[in-house]
């Protein structure tokens, strides 16, 4: 059975939908309603199954015309799926125009350090202490195009 992934326009109520992974459910805590929901105005994405299970809420925030930061929250069950996201990921960073895109990732969460690396991201800060909403670590990486 091949796994189809359908990426849809980001709509809030799908980050308060999605079954967060663990590693990121802390997030929920931090950030109001009204930030999750500006991100619909944005470069923002929900990655679902055939059968409607949201899998990822992803997409890209302008900080500058030439540089954007990447954010994204998977869903504990997306693990089955990450060839299918990889290669969604992939395409949506090859489509922004910025020369420059960021990510940051939790400094102990490995699978995080390995997707980015898998998407094209490289290490450019291994500890930015309290980066974090939390007040916990990250490391940041980056895409540079010439």
């Amino acid at each position: 059975m091949v796994d189809v992934v359908h990426v849809i326009p980001f709509e809030a109520k799908h980050f308060y939908d999605i079954d967060v992974q663990p590693a990121q459910a802390y997030v929920r805590e931090y950030v109001s309603r009204e930030h999750i929901e500006s991100l619909e105005k944005l470069n923002s994405y929900t990655a679902v199954t055939d059968d409607g299970k949201l899998l990822m809420c992803f997409g890209f925030v302008e900080i500058f015309p030439t540089r954007a930061l990447m954010w994204g929250f998977l869903s504990a069950t997306s693990g089955n799926h990450m060839t299918a996201m990889t290669r969604i990921g992939k395409y949506l960073l090859e489509q922004i125009p910025h020369r420059r895109v960021e990510i940051e990732v939790d400094c102990e969460f490995e699978q995080g350090h390995r997707w980015a690396r898998i998407l094209g991201f490289e290490l450019e800060i291994m500890r930015l202490k309290c980066w974090r909403l939390d007040g916990g670590d990250s490391a940041l990486y980056s895409v540079v195009r010439p």
